[in-house]
C-alpha cells in the first residue's frame, strides 16, 4: 500500500486521488488476482490488466488508474472469466456485470446536526422502494417523505437494497451487500432520500440480510469457499461462516459492510433479519458485534437496532454485560399472531396456538412475548425464553409487515380481512400501545394493493422458486387446495410485482382510515401517558369474552383507560373490576373513541352512566379522568351491621 494514503476500510475500492483508485480483496482460493478495468459496462469494450500484490491472510491489493466512474472487475488466478467486486460499491449493469468506482465525497450532506434517534417514542413505518411509489426509485419516494412526516411517523425501515439479479424483488436475496440496488437509482439518490428524511426529522434504519446470500450472481466462492459452512441448517442456502475456519476474513467483511452504510449513508441503524439463522459459537455473538461496531461508527449519532428473531431469544436486546447483544428491539410476531386472529377468526398453520383472546393483549402490553418458554404446539417445542425484565419499546408490534401480509394467499390487506369496527379498534390497540408500533407502507391510508411474494428469477430458478413458494403456503389450510394454488400469483410475472405498487390516489378514496391513523398517532405524541413508555406502569383486565380494559396509570393520576371491545355491544352490570374506578374525586370522560363518524363510525355514545357501563360493538375508546362537579352519591343500603 502506498505510504501517502491509508484506506478507509479494508475492502473494495477507493479512490485516492491524482486519477488513481486502490483496490483489495480477500481471495485466499487464489493464486494471483488482477484487476480488470474496462473502458465501459459493454461486455466488448476494451481492457486493461493490472496484478495486484498478494498479502498476508489472502488478500490481494494494489492501485491503479481509475477514477470515479470507472469500471472494473477481478481475473483469478489468469482465467478467462471476469468477477465482480466482492464488495463493489455499485454494480451498474446489474450482479453479473462490472463493479464501479464510487466516490462518496461528491454529495453534500446537510444533516450536520442531526443527532440520529433513540428508540422510545418512534413509530416505524416499513417501506420497499420498488413498489411504495409507481416510479419505484429512492427520488420519488423522497418525494412522499414530508407526508409521511406528516403523518406522524418517525422512523422509515427500508427493506434490503443490496443489489440482486433480475429487474424486481423483494430484496432479500441480494449478493452485493456494498452496493445500493441500481433498480431504485444511484448511491447519491439513496443518500438524498436518507438527507432529506433528515430535515424533516425522521430516522431510517436498513433491513440487512447477514443471514445468506441469494443464489443468482453470488460469486463469492470463485474468492473463497470459506465464506459458508454446512455446519449449520438455513433455511434459505449455505449458512454463513463467522465461527469455522478462516471466518475472521468473513466477520470483517460483515462488519465493515455494517460501518459502510453507517458512515457513507447515515443510515439511523438496522433492522437483522432472521437472526435465527445467522448462527455463530465464537465467544463474541457475531449480530452484537456487528451493532457495536455500527454504534462506533456512528460516533455522536444515535442509532437503533432491531431484530427479526424467530425463536423470541431476549438475549438479543440484553446489555452485553448481562450476556446479552446490546440490540434496542426485537420484532414481536406474538402480538401479530393474535391480532391476525382476533381480526378473521383464523387460527390456521402458525396461527393455530393463538385464540385472539383478550388476556392475550392484556399480556403483550404488560410482558411483550407470549410464548416465554412455555410449549408451542406448531412446533411441539418451547418457544421463546422470560423476557419479563426488557423495556416496553423492546418490542415492535404490528398487524401487517412484509411477510405477514403476503402469507395470506393474494397478499390481501388486513382492513380488508375483517369488519371496519373490528379494524379500527385493532388500530387503536397498535397505536396506543407500550411497545413501539411498526405500520407497513399504505396501512396508514388502508391501501388496497396487495402484497404478494415477487422475484424476478431466471432459468430453472424461476420454476423453483415458484414450487417453493406455493408448497410454503400450503400449510394454511386454506391455501392448500389445488383451486386456491392455481390462482396465486406467480413470483416472477412482472405483473405480480406491478400490482403491488401503491396508488397514493387512496389516501383521499379511504380518507377514513387515514384520519383514523393520523389521530392516533397525534393522540400518542401528545398525551403524555400514551407517550411514555415506563415499565410495569400499565395493567389490564378482562371484561368479556371479546372485550378488555388496559390502564395506563400516571404518577400524577392523570391515568388513562383504553377500552376494546372486538365483540357485540354490550353492558358491564355489576362493575366488580378496580381498574375500571376512577381515581378518587374524579370521573371518567371519554376522550377519543373510533366510534366517531369521520372514521366510518356510527358515532359516540357514552360508555360510563350511573349504574353500568355500555361498550359499543367493535370499538375502542379512551377515557380520561376529568374532576367531579357533583359530590359523591351516598351508599342507599348498608353492608353489614356495626
Amino acid at each position: 500500500m502506498s505510504p501517502d494514503h491509508s484506506r478507509r476500510y479494508p475492502i473494495g475500492a477507493e479512490l485516492i486521488g491524482n486519477g488513481r483508485t486502490h483496490f483489495r480483496v480477500w481471495a485466499p482460493k487464489a493464486k494471483r488476482v488482477d484487476v480488470v478495468l474496462e473502458k465501459s459496462a459493454d461486455e466488448n469494450a476494451s481492457r486493461t490488466f493490472v496484478p495486484l500484490d498478494a498479502e498476508t491472510g489472502g488478500y490481494f491489493a494494489g492501485i491503479a488508474v481509475a477514477e470515479a466512474g470507472a469500471f472494473y472487475r477481478f481475473r483469478v488466478d489468469g482465467a478467462d472469466r471476469f468477477l465482480p467486486d466482492p464488495a463493489s460499491r455499485s454494480q451498474p449493469e446489474g450482479p453479473h456485470r462490472s463493479s464501479c468506482v464510487v466516490d462518496p465525497r461528491t454529495f453534500r450532506w446537510s444533516d450536520g446536526e442531526w443527532p440520529g434517534v433513540r428508540l422510545p417514542g418512534q413509530i416505524v413505518y416499513e417501506m420497499h422502494i420498488g413498489t411504495f411509489t409507481p416510479e419505484g426509485t429512492w427520488a420519488a419516494a423522497a418525494e412522499q417523505l414530508p407526508e409521511l412526516a406528516a403523518a406522524g411517523l418517525t422512523v422509515i425501515e427500508m427493506m434490503p437494497i443490496a443489489d440482486f439479479a433480475g429487474e424486481f424483488g423483494w430484496g432479500y436475496d441480494g449478493v452485493d451487500l456494498f452496493a445500493p440496488t441500481r433498480l431504485y437509482g444511484t448511491p447519491d439518490n439513496l443518500r438524498a432520500f436518507i438527507d432529506k428524511a433528515h430535515s424533516l426529522g425522521m430516522g431510517v434504519i436498513l433491513d440487512v440480510v447477514y443471514n445468506h446470500l441469494g443464489p443468482e450472481g453470488n460469486y463469492l466462492r470463485a474468492y473463497s469457499d470459506d465464506y459458508f459452512t454446512d455446519r449449520y441448517e438455513n433455511d434459505w442456502g449455505d449458512s454463513l461462516n463467522f465461527d469455522g475456519p478462516n471466518s475472521q476474513a468473513v466477520r470483517e467483511f460483515f462488519l465493515t459492510n455494517a460501518r459502510y452504510w453507517i458512515e457513507e449513508f447515515h443510515f439511523d441503524g438496522f433492522r437483522f433479519d432472521a437472526t435465527q439463522n445467522i448462527c455463530d459459537d465464537s465467544a463474541e455473538y457475531i449480530v452484537g458485534e456487528i451493532g457495536r461496531a455500527a454504534r462506533a461508527a456512528a460516533g455522536k449519532r444515535s442509532i437503533i437496532l432491531i431484530a427479526e428473531n424467530e425463536p423470541q431469544r431476549a438475549k438479543l436486546v440484553r446489555p452485553r454485560a448481562a450476556g446479552g447483544d446490546d440490540l434496542d428491539a426485537l420484532w414481536n410476531d406474538d402480538f401479530h399472531h393474535s391480532a391476525l386472529v382476533a381480526l378473521t377468526g383464523r387460527n390456521e398453520a402458525y396461527y393455530s396456538d393463538y385464540r385472539g383472546h383478550p388476556q392475550e393483549f392484556i399480556s403483550a402490553a404488560k410482558y411483550g412475548y407470549l410464548f416465554q418458554g412455555q410449549p408451542y404446539l406448531w412446533q411441539d417445542a418451547p418457544r421463546g425464553e422470560p423476557a419479563f425484565d426488557l423495556a416496553p419499546q423492546a418490542f415492535v408490534c404490528f398487524i401487517e409487515n412484509h411477510d405477514q401480509v403476503a402469507n395470506s394467499a393474494f397478499g390481501e390487506r388486513v382492513h380488508l380481512q375483517s369488519s371496519p369496527g373490528r379494524y379500527r379498534a385493532m388500530t387503536a390497540l397498535l397505536l396506543l400501545g407500550p411497545w413501539t408500533p411498526m405500520l407497513f407502507q399504505g396501512q396508514e391510508f388502508g391501501a388496497t394493493s396487495p402484497f404478494v411474494y415477487f422475484s424476478d428469477a431466471s432459468g430453472d430458478l424461476r420454476a423453483a422458486i415458484q414450487k417453493g413458494r406455493f408448497n410454503f403456503l400450503k400449510q394454511f389450510p386454506s391455501t392448500a387446495s389445488a383451486e386456491t394454488q392455481s390462482q396465486l400469483p406467480p413470483p416472477s410475472d412482472r405483473e405480480t410485482f406491478t400490482r403491488c405498487k401503491l396508488q397514493f390516489a387512496e389516501r383521499e378514496a379511504m380518507k377514513s382510515i387515514y384520519d383514523l391513523h393520523r389521530d392516533l398517532l397525534r393522540l400518542r405524541r401528545e398525551d403524555a401517558r400514551f407517550r411514555e413508555q415506563r415499565p410495569r406502569a400499565i395493567d389490564g383486565a378482562a371484561l368479556s369474552a371479546a372485550s378488555f380494559v388496559l390502564r395506563y396509570f400516571s404518577e400524577n393520576g392523570a391515568d388513562r383507560l383504553l377500552i376494546v371491545n372486538l365483540g357485540q355491544r354490550s353492558a358491564l352490570e355489576p362493575l366488580p373490576e378496580p381498574l375500571l374506578a376512577p381515581p378518587l374525586g374524579f370521573r371518567w370522560e371519554t376522550l377519543w373513541t373510533s366510534e366517531s363518524v369521520c372514521y366510518g363510525g356510527p358515532g359516540p355514545s357514552d360508555v360510563v352512566t350511573a349504574r353500568r357501563w355500555i361498550l359499543p360493538a367493535e370499538a375502542a375508546v379512551v377515557l380520561h379522568p376529568v374532576r367531579e362537579t357533583e359530590p359523591r352519591r351516598k351508599a342507599q343500603k348498608q353492608q353489614g351491621n356495626s
